[in-house]
This record gives C-alpha cells, sequence and structure tokens, in this order.
C-alpha cells in the first residue's frame, strides 16, 4: 500500500511538472538597441563651413553595447531650438564610424570613437538671417530607424563671410615684419561689421626647398597680433615689432565678421584665410650711426690722453661701439680689442704735436655695425 501511495505521488508530481512546463509566461519584449543620446557635441564654424564632432555612443538606453548601430542625423535649425529632425541637413551612414569594441578585461567600451561631420553653408542659408544663429544637434538611430533623442544642441553664428582680403603680403624691414594688403572697401550691413584679424606662428626651420607643413582647418594654429578695422582703405597695413629675429614664421588673415545681437553677447565668425605668408626674420640691419662725437684733450699735471664721448644708441639689440683713430692722411685704425659698452672711449696712447681724428661704430646683437659716425679731431699739445 505503501509502494502504491508513493509511486502515485511521484505520477502526480510529474502530471504538475509537465503542466507546469507548457504555461506560457510574461512575454520579453526584444530590445530596441536605441543608442544613448550624444551629449557632448561641438560645433565651429570657419568660412562657409561648420565643423562638428561628437562621441559616438557605446551604449544604449538599457545598458546594453550597441552591436548593430544604425545611420546619424545632422540636424540644422535657423531657430534656437529643434523640435524634430525630420529633413536633416545630412544623414551619416553606420559605416563611417566603428562599433565600440568591448574590453572584457576592464569590462568597459574602449577606447571612445570621435565622430566629425563638416557643413557646407549656401549662400542663401547665411543671408536668411544675418544676425541669428545656426543650431545644430545629431540623432543617433538604430537599425529600425529609431532613436532615443537628440543631442544636446549648439550654436554657431549665422552670418555672411567675407573672402579674405587680395595681396596679403610681408616685407622684413629694419623696424619689423611689415604686413599689407589690397584695399577692399566693403558696407556694412545693419549689426554687422568686418574687422582684418592677423595671425602668426612660429615654425621650424624648412627643409631645403620645401614649405613648412599646413595644419588642417577650421584652425591652422597661431597668435592673433592684430585685428585690424577691415574696409579702411587708409589703414592696409601693419607693422609687427613682437617676433624674434631669425626665428621662421607664417603669417595669415582672415576677415571676422562681428555680429551685435540686442540683449545678447556679441558674436563672431572667421572667413576663409589668406595662403600663408613664410617669413624668415633675419636682421641685416645694422644700428644707427652714431652721433654727436666730441673729442677733448687732457693732460696737464698727469699723464696726457684724449676722452671720445658721443650719444648713446637706442636699439634695443645693440651691444655695443667701436672706436676708430687715424692722422691726417693715413686710413683709421680700430682702437678697442672689444667692443666698447658705454658711449665714451679714453685714448692714452697720444703723442705731443699730434692731431688725432676719432670716429665710432655701433654693433648690434648679430654683429651687424652701422657705417661710422662723423669724425671728431682733437690737437695734443
Amino acid at each position: 500500500m505503501k509502494r502504491f501511495n508513493r509511486n502515485f505521488l511521484i505520477g502526480v508530481l510529474g502530471c504538475a511538472g509537465l503542466v507546469a512546463c507548457g504555461t506560457p509566461g510574461v512575454p520579453i519584449p526584444p530590445a530596441l538597441e536605441l543608442a544613448r543620446p550624444v551629449t557632448d557635441l561641438r560645433a565651429a564654424r570657419k568660412g562657409d563651413k561648420v565643423f562638428l564632432a561628437w562621441t559616438v555612443p557605446a551604449r544604449t538606453v538599457d545598458h546594453q553595447i550597441v552591436r548593430h548601430p544604425g545611420p546619424t542625423r545632422v540636424c540644422r535649425s535657423l531657430q534656437s531650438e529643434i523640435g524634430a529632425c525630420k529633413t536633416p541637413a545630412a544623414e551619416i551612414p553606420a559605416t563611417q564610424f566603428p562599433v565600440p569594441a568591448f574590453d572584457m578585461k576592464k569590462g568597459a567600451v574602449a577606447p571612445k570613437i570621435q565622430a566629425s561631420y563638416v557643413d557646407t553653408l549656401l549662400r542663401e542659408l547665411q543671408a536668411e538671417n544675418p544676425s541669428g544663429e545656426l543650431t545644430y544637434a545629431v540623432s543617433v538611430l538604430n537599425e529600425n530607424g529609431k532613436t532615443a533623442g537628440l543631442s544636446n544642441l549648439v550654436q554657431v553664428p549665422a552670418a555672411s563671410t567675407m573672402p579674405p582680403p587680395e595681396h596679403f603680403s610681408a616685407q622684413v624691414e629694419s623696424d619689423g615684419v611689415l604686413l599689407s594688403w589690397a584695399c577692399q572697401p566693403v558696407m556694412a550691413a545693419a549689426n554687422l561689421q568686418y574687422r582684418l584679424r592677423i595671425y602668426r606662428r612660429e615654425v621650424e626651420p624648412p627643409a631645403l626647398g620645401k614649405k613648412p607643413a599646413v595644419k588642417p582647418t577650421p584652425e591652422k594654429g597661431g597668435t592673433k597680433i592684430s585685428d585690424e578695422n577691415f574696409g579702411d582703405c587708409p589703414q592696409s597695413a601693419f607693422l609687427d615689432q613682437t617676433f624674434e629675429w631669425e626665428k621662421y614664421y607664417d603669417y595669415f588673415a582672415t576677415v571676422v565678421s562681428e555680429v551685435s545681437r540686442p540683449g545678447k553677447s556679441e558674436g563672431e565668425v572667421e572667413g576663409d584665410d589668406t595662403p600663408l605668408i613664410h617669413v624668415f626674420a633675419h636682421d641685416t640691419f645694422p644700428p644707427a650711426v652714431p652721433t654727436g662725437l666730441q673729442a677733448v684733450f687732457s693732460g696737464v699735471g698727469q699723464a696726457a690722453f684724449i676722452d671720445v664721448a658721443w650719444s648713446p644708441d637706442t636699439e634695443s639689440d645693440l651691444v655695443g661701439y667701436n672706436v676708430f683713430r687715424h692722422e691726417a692722411g693715413a686710413a683709421p685704425v680700430k682702437m678697442n680689442p672689444d667692443l666698447v659698452k658705454a658711449p665714451a672711449y679714453r685714448d692714452t696712447n697720444v703723442q705731443p704735436g699730434k692731431k688725432y681724428f676719432y670716429s665710432v661704430s655701433a654693433v648690434d646683437e648679430r654683429n651687424n655695425q652701422s657705417a661710422h659716425s662723423e669724425e671728431a679731431s682733437e690737437q695734443v699739445p
């Protein structure tokens, strides 16, 4: 009897298990694989091009790894907000960006993948709202064209830009590098003014027959050295005096459109750059010729000598002077073995009854020497 009951119980439990296996549970929805919205969209404008960059999302909104990404839409609007992205400025296929890899050891996605896109603005679009802004966002879709939402919004000025000035050139002169360009009168629109921005960057000495490499846009890299009024024809030159001699530089310029927006901070956008001007700031320019030379004899009751003095030169790179002497009919001879630092010299090698003629030259850091000064003479009794 106990055996029968045990077998019966086993049979009942077995049937119960079979019934449970056949009962449908709560359905699990398929993963949508919606990539997280981009949060680090950046934008920079140069001329008629807007340079966008962002990090490709590596995870979905439900914390899974993105394995089958769809295209990315680039959204653009003349308004400060973007409600939807039904007519994108561009749609970038997923094949443009590699799928983020998963590092099994670290248990994380690495490395981050950076995406970029260059939007070229038509002239008509720039003219629609010259004092306003263009708003951008990106939307990452899945394979079925669904998205978890737009990225952060970024703005750039919508103003039209001017072409760079023609005949931009540089000439090394004794007091600096003279930059000049062709006069181009312009008529500024309402809330819009133009300035010429000049850049300089130091470069390595170029290899023989080659020019220094140029960094890609939107920025070549360089130091802004001047903002000049553009369209002011009498002022179509600038003298750079902040460089260092014996170095290589690139110069370039761009016209800046400056937008005044009531109630907002001013905005600006740079146009395209002029061609690079390569300059070797080689100093071949001598200092100014010393002036005010005088010679005075002394020797009563002491050893005879002649003091020579002159007005000091004021060049910042001056290192000293040379003093020359000669007698009538003879060639000048340099008196000092080393450069004279002060604007004075004492000649103790004089003889009674002779007349001496003196002149002085100035010398700079690169051993450029000026012409001789006007002579001063003195008679030894």
